[in-house]
């Protein structure tokens, strides 16, 4: 029997057409959790405790995803688990990129405004908000650990894999696999020559070298598929499934993709979807500025590079949730499925996440849950969704009251008929620069509120035309009203000054 809003082609059947892989080994380790008074979680109508399942996928745009809108990118299953999803329309990212977006996914509490930064020690990424979850802060997996739940972890963002950066808190089994982008896993000189040799390196050549000799230092010893990130970060996550079906309590696994984040390396099968070929060196990572280093070509070869990636990440999800379907957990497990950011691949003339490109390419992301039930099954919202209404949403589905309250909405609300907390407009920031939206203007700035561009979304949906030049008590009221508000009365700080 199919469940209630299923559609009819299955999950198995888009694997079939795609073709499946293999399930790799794991490795476990073991942390304690902090201590509160426990609540006991709210049942479903089955009669057990609702499981979690916790998807974040690094760098996905919103618009590369078929049930977004996307007609030439190749994503079946991230569909199928759309028509059996509530779908957020305009989710944002509360702050990005990796780590101050992970910080709010596990906590529920803002990121933004960015006050009382400090440098990590130790950290070459040096970027507002780029710290470990504060020590004050409860996350999500303390919380239900707490709560009697197994908690997992399996990713392969190696930034949040520092122990410095406090991810692994509540987690008691947590797996970090080594070796993506710039993580000095393998000595240098693992790098084969050829790779180097037939690698894109212009613009920011000296960084864009050393980041790519280590990349592919650490991946030298790959046999096949199953060895890319992705791959194996939803394999492993699958293997921990077959563990935590059987052990008789309920569990909260996260499940955290760096890929589809540069560098795009996809194995071959995947480029040829969107490329036809390419005679020179690979574009497998970007300068994150003007894109007008690149020739033309180069930089259609990087949008096919990025397409691939995302086809294969989601074929080994499309793995990950028949491993869900098989275990027969997909009736007692609510499922979250979100981005941090997207990335940019020529427009606006721009690469990368430069803090000032804040355009939809960046900050429009997927955000999908999925009801044990089928409730809202293929329904979606344009309400306002963010990184900081997760761990809220998970913890108001299971019953269980948080120690203090959190920033972020209760998206679960709309599974009962009911809404959450209006946000007719919504602030972000990354780094020196924030973004606005409501229902009529988009606007960029940086903490100040200098070097405002404005967008009029009504006419220019896609924000190609800036009008803040000829509309600056708009700007100024969506600064002051939003961005003022937002920060907690004042501006943002600037630390550059």
């Amino acid at each position: 029997m199919r469940r209630p809003g299923a559609h009819t082609l299955t999950r198995r059947d888009f694997l079939l057409l795609a073709g499946a892989g293999a399930v790799g080994a794991t490795g476990l380790s073991m942390l304690g959790a902090r201590q509160y008074e426990n609540v006991t979680g709210r049942p479903i109508s089955g009669g057990g405790p609702m499981n979690v399942i916790l998807i974040i996928i690094d760098s996905l745009r919103k618009d590369h995803v078929g049930a977004y809108g996307n007609n030439w990118i190749q994503t079946p299953n991230l569909d199928a688990f759309a028509r059996e999803s509530l779908r957020f329309t305009r989710a944002q990212p509360e702050s990005t990129p990796t780590i101050p977006a992970r910080r709010t996914i596990h906590t529920g509490f803002r990121t933004f405004p960015f006050r009382d930064w400090d440098p990590h020690k130790g950290e070459s990424v040096l970027l507002y908000g780029w710290q470990p979850i504060p020590e004050e802060q409860w996350t999500l997996a303390e919380i239900l650990q707490a709560e009697g739940y197994d908690t997992m972890l399996v990713t392969d963002s190696y930034h949040e894999a520092k122990a410095a950066m406090n991810f692994q808190r509540g987690f008691t089994v947590f797996d970090f696999i080594r070796g993506q982008e710039n993580d000095h896993f393998q000595p240098m000189w693992m790098c084969p020559k050829e790779k180097i040799a037939n690698t894109l390196l212009s613009g920011d050549r000296k960084n864009v070298e050393g980041k790519m000799r280590q990349y592919f230092a650490n991946t030298a010893g790959r046999a096949g598929e199953q060895d890319y990130f992705g791959p194996q970060v939803f394999s492993r996550a699958a293997r921990f499934l077959e563990g935590a079906s059987k052990s008789g309590r309920p569990f909260f696994l996260t499940v955290d993709s760096f890929d589809p984040h540069e560098p795009w390396d996809p194995p071959e099968e995947y480029v040829k979807l969107y490329s036809d070929g390419h005679d020179g060196p690979e574009p497998y990572t970007s300068v994150y500025g003007g894109s007008d280093y690149l020739e033309e070509r180069e930089l259609e070869r990087m949008k096919a590079l990025y397409a691939g990636e995302v086809s294969m990440v989601d074929r080994w999800l499309g793995n990950f949730l028949d491993k869900v379907e098989s275990l027969g957990l997909m009736e007692d497990t609510m499922i979250v499925l979100l981005s941090d950011h997207g990335h940019a691949l020529g427009e606006h003339g721009v690469v990368g996440k430069p803090p000032y490109a804040l355009w939809p390419e960046v900050t429009d992301v997927p955000f999908m849950i999925r009801h044990p039930e089928g409730r809202r099954a293929g329904d979606a919202s344009d309400y306002y969704a963010s990184t900081h209404d997760v761990a809220p949403t998970i913890l108001s589905a299971l019953g269980v009251e948080p120690p203090s309250p959190m920033d972020g909405q209760d998206l679960s609300v709309f599974f009962d008929g009911g809404k959450p907390e209006a946000r007719p407009y919504f602030v972000g920031g990354l780094h020196d620069h924030v973004w606005v939206r409501d229902g009529d203007y988009a606007m960029i700035s940086r903490n100040t509120g200098s070097g405002a561009k404005l967008y009029d979304l009504r006419a220019d949906p896609e924000q190609q035309k800036n009008i803040a030049w000829r509309n600056p008590d708009i700007v100024k009221r969506m600064f002051e009203d939003y961005v003022v508000k937002a920060a907690g009365g004042e501006p943002p700080p600037n630390y550059d000054t």
